[in-house]
């Protein structure tokens, strides 16, 4: 009897992290820029160029980086603000960096979720589950010459 309640439970538990979710969300990078947190967190002093290859010619590599971020939601409905709140704490970060090392700019800025890349000039990758929202990005800071 004690050998089925032990297999029962395990069976439960099991289910339990099966279950668990894991919603992929494709988040515009304008909500983040413009919206109100982006606009009080970000101070325009560094550029961020999203997508792969976005390095401009004569631009000089800092280094690079993975950051990421997990903002918690208060329901299902909050997965977005959730999402979007991560966003804006890793760009925040990122500009931080940028600014310590010498960089004028985050560029070949991509989602790397689980090590799997999203690359888009316009979205990023966002999951949301019972924590929050997370996410991943992959970017090189760069110092790129003035115009």
């Amino acid at each position: 009897m004690k050998k089925i309640l032990v297999l029962c439970l395990a069976a439960a538990a099991l289910a339990g992290t099966a279950l668990a979710r894991n919603d992929e969300l494709k988040m515009p990078w304008s909500d983040v820029i413009d919206g109100p947190e982006g606009k009080a967190r970000l101070d325009g002093s560094v550029r961020f160029l999203f997508g792969e290859k976005t390095l401009p010619a004569g631009a000089e590599r800092k280094g690079e980086e993975i950051i990421s971020r997990i903002k918690k939601g208060a329901s299902r409905n909050d997965d977005k603000t959730a999402c979007r709140l991560a966003a804006v704490d890793a760009l925040g970060a990122m500009q931080d960096k940028a600014k310590q090392i010498g960089a004028n700019a985050v560029v070949d800025l991509v989602s790397y979720y689980k090590n799997n890349t999203f690359s888009s000039a316009t979205h990023y990758e966002c999951h949301a589950g019972g924590t929050g929202g997370h996410l991943t990005f992959k970017a090189t800071y760069a110092n790129i010459p003035a115009k």
